[in-house]
């Protein structure tokens, strides 16, 4: 099982992934948790050149290069192997937030960016995408009050960059109506992480 979350900057992803992932050990599920960009040795090196505030003259069409070559490595290193083995994987983004970022935001095209990510993935959608639904002015009001957060180039992107993010995601939330399942995460924490954790449950069954 192959379980995606997905969201707007400061939508709390990951401290509900943080919960989450207490749950399912807890439950006896045998399950691991990535992220994107990175995930592995050689994606972690690719998120770091993507999101380097000193790279300004990074082009668009690199970034979405740059983030479609990431997806691929963390596939063929460590999702594909953990899905061979039966385990439930949840990723921290995936697809979905280039069609957003870069699609939308960057002005590039959703489908062009989702043609140079299927060929980078060969067509691996996830089997449940759960997108986290926070207006840009929440999200990045949670993101400058958080002391701990070191801003990276994405999030010092302009308001309507981000808007243009959020807008974006609606939209591809729609296009895949059959595995995108979306949450109110302007609740608080235990709300959204108690809603979160129902609708993995749910769609595992009796998956151990």
């Amino acid at each position: 099982m192959f379980i995606t979350f997905e969201g707007p900057d400061g939508s709390g992803k990951s401290s509900v992934i943080k919960a989450i992932n207490e749950l399912l050990n807890k439950d006896g599920y045998n399950v691991i948790f990535t992220r994107e960009p990175g995930g592995t040795p050689i994606a972690e090196k690719i998120r770091n050149i993507i999101l380097d505030n000193e790279n300004t003259a990074l082009d668009p069409r690199t970034e979405a290069l740059l983030y479609a070559a990431s997806r691929r490595q963390h596939l063929v290193e460590k999702i594909w192997p953990a899905l061979k083995e039966g385990k439930i994987v949840i990723c921290d983004r995936y697809l979905d937030s280039s069609l957003a970022y870069q699609g939308g935001a960057r002005h590039l095209g959703v489908e062009n960016v989702l043609n140079i990510n299927l060929f980078a993935t060969e067509n691996t959608l996830p089997d449940l995408t759960i997108f986290f639904d926070v207006s840009p002015e929440v999200g990045l009001a949670r993101v400058s009050k958080d002391k701990k957060r070191i801003a990276d180039r994405l999030d010092n992107e302009s308001p309507t960059f981000h808007k243009d993010v959020y807008e974006t995601f609606l939209k591809v939330v729609d296009m895949y109506p059959e595995r995108f399942v979306k949450i109110d995460a302007s609740k608080p924490l235990e709300e959204v992480v108690a809603t979160t954790y129902k609708i993995i449950k749910e769609k595992l069954g009796g998956l151990r």
